[in-house]
């Protein structure tokens, strides 16, 4: 019931939003520019959109740290000085948003755009989701570490009884079969971070409103450094063995380790895993919030071409089918942080495993 109340609220937060865009006859509405701008990265937390009594349109958002390295010398401040890409700051415009990449340029005193770039390491929605899930994972797990430590050797309650059934199904479902007995406890603690972070990110990226809502694991910087560090401790941990099976594959014809055919396919195996986990979770993720987003533009597209009454009659078939992939997200935010926990695990296995001589 939670799920179906959430994926309604989530519909029916977005038709505003997509409303105001289709009353403004003097601007074409982009479903487009919309859909990309709800699903990227931003430099401000963008709430909801309100007109004054004049018909002037003003959004409400959280404005994020700008900051910049140009030149040499390093510029802070907060996004709140660009007014949402309409004024220039310090030499500064922000730029793009929507389908374009919302970028930051430099200026000169007349306003032409110059062809140097600073370096952004600016804390963008994105990066303020990530701290916000990972201040509030940590929150999650201390409270059930807190309930250990005030019901010793009694059985867990509440979000303690949570807690450890994902605990005890990464150990016993992932780790200790792929792994193995006896080399899992050293990957552990690496997997149920894995596996915490990527569940609790899905599932804030399906709450509509602030500090949810942001498409975490639907960027690829984040997928990809998830999938660089799996890569590292996977291949710094490998073994003798599992180098020489990628250099000196066994049971493969002798000309084709001279050539060298299969030491170059194996090579590249060892890269193109991570870059499978990277795509599988990026691509999964957004197509998700593209897919509920694309329901509801619907409405306002047919509300546009053909009246309101065939918009009110879609939106009916359009909520709920957006419920419905609502609540579908709802179990691929679970599957994704299985199968990313699952697949580094078995890459891990495959790297410290020792070879099994038959007995004589």
């Amino acid at each position: 019931m939670k799920k179906l109340f959430i994926a309604i609220l989530a519909a029916v937060l977005c038709f505003p939003a997509v409303g105001r865009a289709s009353e403004d006859e003097s601007e074409a509405f982009d479903p487009g520019s919309m859909i990309i701008g709800h699903v990227t990265d931003a430099h401000s937390w963008h709430m909801f959109d309100y007109k004054d009594k004049s018909g002037a349109e003003h959004a409400v958002a959280i404005p994020l740290p700008v900051i910049l390295w140009n030149n040499g010398h390093l510029d802070v401040f907060s996004s709140a000085r660009f007014h949402h890409g309409h004024a220039d700051y310090r030499g500064y415009r922000l730029v793009g948003g929507g389908a374009q990449k919302e970028e930051i340029v430099c200026v000169d005193a007349s306003g032409e755009v110059l062809e140097q770039r600073p370096l952004d390491l600016s804390i963008t929605k994105t990066s303020a989701a990530i701290m916000i899930a990972s201040i509030l994972l940590l929150v999650i797990v201390f409270i059930a570490r807190a309930g250990y430590k005030k019901r010793p050797n009694q059985a867990p309650k509440g979000l303690q009884s949570l807690v450890e059934m994902l605990v005890v199904f990464v150990r016993d479902s992932i780790a200790r079969p792929m792994i193995g007995e006896a080399k899992y406890t050293k990957y552990l603690p690496y997997l149920l971070t894995l596996f915490f972070f990527i569940f609790f990110c899905n599932i804030l990226g399906l709450i509509p409103f602030f500090p949810a809502g942001a498409n975490i694991t639907g960027n690829l910087a984040v997928t990809a450094t998830l999938a660089v560090i799996t890569f590292l401790i996977t291949n710094i941990s490998g073994n003798k063995h599992y180098w020489t099976d990628i250099f000196n594959t066994p049971g493969v014809p002798a000309w084709l380790k001279i050539f060298p055919l299969m030491p170059v396919v194996e090579l590249v195996g060892v890269f193109t895993k991570p870059i499978v986990l990277m795509i599988r979770l990026f691509a999964n993720m957004t197509a998700g919030h593209i897919v509920i987003l694309g329901f509801i533009v619907i409405i306002f597209i047919l509300s546009n071409l053909f009246g309101v009454a065939v918009g009110g009659a879609v939106s009916v078939v359009s909520v709920l089918f957006s419920v419905f992939i609502s609540l579908l997200e709802c179990l691929v935010a679970y599957i994704q942080a299985f199968v990313f926990t699952m697949l580094t695990a078995l890459y891990i296995g495959m790297a410290v495993s020792e070879p099994h001589h038959a007995e004589a």
